[in-house]
Formats: C-alpha cells, sequence, structure tokens
C-alpha cells in the first residue's frame, strides 16, 4: 500500500500547477485554506488526545503531527499510512466500528471506505478519490477534519466562550528620597544596573518567594511580639545598608505587547507629522496635475475639431485602401492558378520535346544500320562456315557409304568363290 501510495503521490506531484491555478481562479487566500484547516484539525485531535489514544500510533512509532503534516508534501508513503489510520481511529471514535488499515492493502479499496463512512455522516465529497492517495493536500485535510468533527459531535463536546485570565498588574514603586519613581528615574536606574555587577541584586521572584515563605513561617509561630523594642536610629542604618539591595530590576522584553503599543503611537505620531508637512506638497500637486490634464484635454478637443476634416480624408483613404487590397487578392488568386496552370502546361510541353529529341535522333542516327551490316556480314561468315561443314560432313558420309558398299562387295565376292570350286570337285 505504501508503494502504490508513494507512485499516487508522483502521479500527484503533476497536478500541483493545475491545483494552484485553481486555487489562484477562487480567490488569492485559497492556496492557504488547507494550512489554516490543518491547524485546525490540529487542535480538535488534541482535544480527542489523539496522542494517548490513537494506539496504532504508538505500535508503529509514528512521530505526532506537525502543525503543518497534511499540508505539505514530505514523506507520500508515510503521510498516506497515516492518513488511513487516522481517518480510521476518528470513525471508530464518531461510533462506526472501521478496522485499522494494514500497511500492504489495497488503497483504493481503504480510500473508498474511508469516504463511504464519510458520506455516511452526511458529509458532500465532491473530489475524484485519487486525489487522496498522496497523503497530503486540501482533500485529505478536509476528510480528517469532517471527521474530526463527527468525532467530537459523537463524545458530546461542545465549543464554550473562551475565558481570559485576567492580568494582575503589579504596582511597584521604588521610594528615593520620599519621592515616586518616575520613568525617567527608572530608565536611568536601568542604565545604572546595567553597568553595575549583577551579583549586588537580588532577583524579583526570588525575592518574592523568600518574602513568601517567610510570612508563612511567621503566621505558624505564635504571636509572641506584641510590641516593638527596635531602635529607630539602627532601624534606619539597616534600610540604608540594605536599600540597594531591594531595588526593582526591571528588564524590557521586545515581545512585551505594551512595548509594541508603544511603538504603535510613535508610529502613529510620526506619519501624522510627517503628514502634515506632506499634505500641502501633495495637494499642490494634485492641483498642478488636475490642471494640466485640463490643459491637455482642451487641446485634445481642439485639434479633433481643427483635424477633423483631415480624419474624414484619412478614413476615405483608408476605405479605399481596403477595397485595393481587396481587389489584389482577388487578382492575386486569379494569377496564382493560372502560374499553376501554366507550369503544368510546360511540363506538358517538356516531355512531347523530349519524346520528339528521342525519335529525330533515331531516325537520324547510323548506328542502327551499322550494326545491321555487321550482323549480316557475321550471317555470312556463319552461313559460309556452316557450308563447308555440311560439305566435309557430306563428305565423310559419301566416303562411309562408298566403303561400307566396297566392304559388300568384297563380303559378296568371298563367299561365292568357294561354292564354284566345290561344283568343280
Amino acid at each position: 500500500m505504501a508503494d502504490e501510495a508513494a507512485g499516487g503521490a508522483r502521479r500527484g506531484g503533476e497536478e500541483l500547477e493545475a491545483a494552484a491555478a485553481a486555487a489562484a481562479e477562487r480567490g488569492p487566500g485559497a492556496a492557504y485554506h488547507m494550512f489554516a484547516m490543518m491547524e485546525d484539525l490540529l487542535e480538535k485531535l488534541k482535544l480527542l488526545n489523539y496522542e494517548e489514544e490513537a494506539a496504532a500510533l504508538r505500535r508503529h512509532h509514528l512521530r505526532p503531527l506537525s502543525r503543518h503534516y497534511f499540508a505539505l508534501p514530505i514523506n507520500p508513503g508515510e503521510q498516506f499510512y497515516m492518513f488511513c489510520t487516522l481517518a480510521a481511529w476518528l470513525i471508530t471514535k464518531a461510533g462506526h466500528p472501521f478496522e485499522q488499515p494494514q500497511e500492504y492493502d489495497d488503497p483504493n479499496a481503504t480510500i473508498s471506505n474511508i469516504l463511504s463512512e464519510l458520506r455516511s455522516f452526511g458529509r458532500s465529497v465532491d473530489f475524484p478519490p485519487s486525489k487522496l492517495k498522496a497523503g497530503y493536500g486540501e482533500q485529505a485535510c478536509y476528510v480528517l477534519d469532517c471527521l474530526a468533527e463527527e468525532a467530537l459531535k459523537h463524545t458530546d463536546f461542545s465549543w464554550k466562550r473562551p475565558a481570559y485570565p485576567t492580568e494582575e498588574l503589579e504596582e511597584e514603586a521604588i521610594t528615593e528620597d520620599d519621592a515616586e519613581l518616575t520613568l525617567n528615574k527608572l530608565e536611568e536606574e536601568i542604565e545604572e544596573e546595567e553597568t553595575d555587577n549583577e551579583e549586588n541584586f537580588i532577583d524579583l521572584n526570588v525575592l518574592k518567594a523568600q518574602t513568601y515563605r517567610s510570612d508563612m513561617n511567621e503566621s505558624t509561630k505564635q504571636e509572641e511580639i506584641l510590641e516593638s523594642t527596635t531602635d529607630a536610629a539602627e532601624w534606619n542604618l539597616e534600610v540604608e545598608r540594605v536599600l540597594p539591595q531591594l531595588k526593582v530590576t526591571v528588564r524590557t522584553d521586545n515581545k512585551d505587547w505594551r512595548i509594541h503599543i508603544d511603538q504603535m503611537h510613535q508610529h502613529k505620531d510620526g506619519i501624522e507629522s510627517a503628514l502634515k508637512e506632506t499634505r500641502g506638497y501633495l495637494d499642490k500637486l494634485h492641483n498642478e496635475i488636475s490642471r494640466t490634464l485640463e490643459k491637455v484635454n482642451s487641446r485634445e478637443k481642439y485639434l479633433n475639431n481643427q483635424l477633423e476634416h483631415l480624419v474624414q480624408e484619412y478614413r476615405t483613404a483608408q476605405a479605399q485602401l481596403s477595397e485595393a487590397k481587396e481587389k489584389y487578392q482577388q487578382g492575386s488568386g486569379g494569377v496564382t492558378e493560372r502560374t499553376r496552370t501554366l507550369s503544368e502546361i510546360t511540363e506538358v510541353l517538356e516531355k512531347v520535346k523530349q519524346e520528339m529529341e528521342e525519335k529525330g535522333s533515331s531516325m537520324t542516327d547510323g548506328a542502327p544500320l551499322v550494326k545491321i551490316k555487321q550482323a549480316l556480314t557475321k550471317l555470312k561468315q556463319e552461313t559460309v562456315q556452316m557450308d563447308i561443314r555440311i560439305g566435309v560432313v557430306e563428305h565423310t558420309l559419301l566416303q562411309s557409304k562408298l566403303k561400307e558398299k566396297s566392304n559388300m562387295t568384297r563380303d559378296m565376292h568371298a563367299t561365292m568363290i568357294p561354292e564354284t570350286t566345290i561344283g568343280a570337285y
């Protein structure tokens, strides 16, 4: 399931540009809607104690979610498995039993089951299921957010008005020569404290803790001292000795909202003072620009009135030029067609000329006649040779016939002589 989810994420990465263009058409803030939805989802999951109750997270050692976990591509396989695991846990939390998906399950079947459960809660699904294969994006945040809302409804959770803590401003004053501490004196003391050794000062929080513990210890004791026997002069000397250690250390924090408000007021005063000076210049510049525009408009109207007849002539010339262009296009079209016809006729003429040249060259050329004469001479020679061969063959045949005849005659005479001799005896 993780491999196929990674493949789906790679295919989904090709659609990021189209998704960004669609988000831009919806509005300038649509591209950041999924980040806000992811933060809402994370808050709802914390309300459901998902880190403690989701056993699958602990069993598979999955890391906790970050603020933008399902809004940005981090690890597609892990994100898709985390999405399926959280969706199954939220569906079970919402009262519908749902089996936890395994790592090698079919992602299409898992997504189909999750969307079916989401539709059973009455939620609309107007996007293709393939959008969830990547494991991140606006669709994944939407599905998990809807399931988290259904789980909160099932647990009878209700949103209440926020209870803001009351801030108790501690009024701390430093007495010096029996007078109140002003802002200038406070700044001077802060500068002095920065240059002095910090070891000689006691932190305010430590001083408060010590005072609180001493008060608790004194409250447990019995009230033994009913009347003070301390000398006033000794008391004053002790106060003078401890007074440098009782100074309050006020450290400025750039993240404090009071400092930000003071800076805002300072910037506002600076803007107002600068605006008073520049308003006059801007008004003067505005008046000059207005007068210049009026002059330009009046001059333009004057030029239009003076050049009206020239404009009419120009329009007439433009109309004539357009008519001439149309006629030229029509004429050029006819010329093009005739040029094409002329090229075809020229090709046919070239073929005829070539054929005539071939026939003329064949009629005036004596090479065929010479070849015929040579062939006749060769035939005559071959005829003479054949006649000689025929004569030789006939002579040979005649000689063989004569020889055969003489042999027969001799044989006949040889057979006749013995018969005559036998008759004589």
